[in-house]
């Protein structure tokens, strides 16, 4: 059954969520893990590919937007995941992804604003009245 993490980002906005995405993948990376990066569209997609690339000056997190290259270890797009990709699945959607229990591990990114609380939190009660093990992580 698949683990679900909610991380919810600071209020102050001294974290972001591409930089959170970052840090999530950067520690599932080193402990051997695959990683699909759920988003919006193509253009969070390339968003979100061109920060990577310099999230961290001392890291180095190689990865694809899904179809260019899906033999990284991290992909990111905006459909359905490569299928070798089931490890670990980091949603940035706000929105229940319909293959998330496929993935051993789903992290949902929470960020701070009204809208995006309230979609957790729904989320939150998906999951829950479904059976799913929950847990929630304040970043810092």
């Amino acid at each position: 059954m698949t683990q679900v993490d909610f991380y919810v980002l600071p209020e102050n906005g001294s974290l972001t969520a591409h930089a959170a995405v970052g840090r999530i993948a950067e520690k599932a990376l080193s402990r051997g893990h695959q990683i699909f990066v759920q988003v919006k569209d193509e253009a969070a997609a390339t968003a979100l590919h061109d920060s990577l690339w310099t999230f961290r000056e001392a890291s180095f997190l190689p990865h694809a937007i899904a179809g260019t290259d899906d033999g990284e270890p991290l992909v990111i797009g905006w459909d359905d995941p490569p299928s070798e990709h089931d490890d670990v699945l980091i949603n940035t959607t706000g929105v229940v992804p319909g293959h998330f229990a496929r993935f051993g591990r789903l992290a949902e990114i929470v960020a701070p604003d009204a809208a995006t609380l309230e979609a957790s939190r729904e989320a939150w009660r998906f999951y829950r009245d479904r059976g799913y093990p929950l847990a929630k992580h304040d970043l810092s």
